[in-house]
């Protein structure tokens, strides 16, 4: 059980999120808890389970001072959040393999038959999937990761900003990441709002569904 205080209303957590741009720049996130929220985010789905996000967590002075030259006009997020988030997919994602295919076997989450029979199918692909392919399917996993992660902070009660504008050929190599291998994906500011954010308008399902 979390110590940390959640809530599980569901409008909450999904009508009440709002994207913010100033924090409470006097309110911390512990490393601990922000630890819990990485953990609940990362049971969202991936393509083969192989799980290819990976996270900076940007949260001291030093950290954000890096990253500020990079966040483009997102300075204020930077500046007053708890925390920033950076999202990457990792393209050697497939390396994980093993220890999450045999970690699933271990904890009697699969046999060992079904285990076998997902390397025999699994490795060839990933052997022979393009750098184009590969990237496209990390992108979407990192998506739903980040989406996850947003609506898990929302529930202990923290504010995000999910940023897209900033400069993604530097900051894997900002932080200390081979920019080959890690491709960036998006930042997520987290913290409190200092003013209740303004809703939006959402087109209505009618608009943006197909029935066939």
């Amino acid at each position: 059980m979390s110590k940390y205080q959640k809530t599980n209303d569901f409008n909450e957590i999904v009508f009440g999120r709002r994207s913010v741009k100033y924090y409470d720049s006097s309110v911390k996130i512990s490393r601990e808890e922000l630890t819990e929220i990485l953990a609940e985010a990362t049971a969202a789905p991936s393509s083969v389970n192989m799980q290819p996000w990976r996270f900076v967590v940007i949260e001291s002075e030093e950290g954000k001072a890096a990253l500020a030259p990079l966040a483009r006009f997102n300075q204020n997020q930077v500046s007053t959040s708890a925390a920033v988030i950076a999202v990457f997919g990792d393209m050697d994602n497939f390396q994980y393999a093993e220890e999450i295919f045999g970690k699933s076997v271990e904890l009697g989450y699969m046999p060992q038959e079904v285990k076998d029979m997902q390397f025999k199918a699994f490795t060839p692909y990933y052997q022979n999937i393009s750098k184009a392919d590969l990237r496209d399917v990390i992108l979407i996993d990192a998506g739903l990761v980040s989406m996850q992660l947003m609506l898990v902070a929302r529930a202990h009660g923290y504010d995000t900003n999910p940023i897209g504008g900033f400069e993604k050929a530097q900051i894997a190599e900002a932080f200390g990441l081979d920019k080959e291998r890690y491709v960036p994906v998006m930042l997520i500011s987290i913290g409190k709002q200092v003013n209740e954010g303004h809703p939006s308008y959402r087109l209505p399902v009618e608009t943006v569904t197909t029935w066939k």
